[in-house]
């Protein structure tokens, strides 16, 4: 489905209950081609570009986390589409968080992925001011690049990496700022008592983006959660190690 006015792109493959994906800063529904592939054999799987990155780049990105939950809800709507399960990475956890506060009775299974509670990213490997005034000085496509690479062990060198780098060309600045604004302004913390949708939380322990206390304020505060360790993986775990996450994720979805 290509985007339009009022709609997000997304990729969709298979067919049961729906499973949606949502991506984060600088990425698209091109992130998930290995869990696409992986799930569309027992799910509907339904990956969202968010307003301004991937196949909806042509958007205008919102500059809040709300908008962009409502925009997904409206997309998913659009489509036909009523109870899910819901993941979603980083920028995309926030997102996810969101929405089900938002529409709790339309979440099934919530998997909050690389993600927190926080949206200004207390111990972040830089301030978002540092990420602004580098998207200014150097570019989209080289802040993009510089960003992605933090994402991986291997840095540049992981498999995965490309994959990124792909994706987050075709993002654009508006979005790209747009986004550093809405993440300030966000915090979750107060609504997770209220989700009791059954949510699994998973992380990478080499995650430099979303750091052990941003973990801990998501556990201390979602009363119906699990936690899934991905070892030897940063923030991109599902490119890193996809193998063990289809494993949790899978195990998850079908408990």
């Amino acid at each position: 489905m290509t985007a339009t006015e009022n709609t997000l792109a997304v990729t969709r493959a298979g067919s049961g209950q729906p499973l949606v994906l949502v991506h984060g800063y600088f990425g698209g529904a091109g992130h998930w081609a290995e869990q696409i592939a992986y799930f569309k054999n027992k799910y509907d799987v339904i990956a969202v570009n968010l307003a301004g990155f991937g196949d909806s780049a042509h958007l205008t990105a919102p500059d809040s986390i709300d908008d962009h939950a409502a925009l997904i809800w409206h997309t998913l709507d659009q489509l036909g589409i009523d109870r899910i399960y819901l993941l979603g990475h980083s920028m995309g956890g926030m997102i996810v968080q969101q929405m089900t506060a938002m529409q709790p009775e339309r979440v099934l299974k919530l998997v909050a992925y690389g993600t927190g509670p926080i949206g200004a990213l207390p111990g972040r490997f830089e301030t978002l001011d540092e990420s602004r005034r580098r998207l200014a000085e150097d570019g989209t496509e080289a802040t993009m690049r510089r960003i992605a690479a933090t994402w991986f062990v291997d840095g540049k060198e992981a498999a995965g990496y490309q994959v990124c780098v792909a994706e987050g060309k075709k993002a654009t600045l508006q979005a790209s700022l747009a986004s550093l604004d809405a993440w300030e302004k966000w915090d979750g913390t107060e609504a997770l008592p209220f989700i009791q949708t059954p949510t699994l939380v998973m992380w990478g322990e080499k995650d430099k983006s979303y750091p052990i206390g941003q973990l801990r304020a998501l556990r201390s505060g979602l009363q119906n959660s699990r936690f899934a360790l991905m070892h030897r993986c940063s923030h991109a775990a599902h490119l890193e190690n996809p193998d063990a996450f289809h494993a949790y994720l899978g195990t998850f979805l079908a408990g």
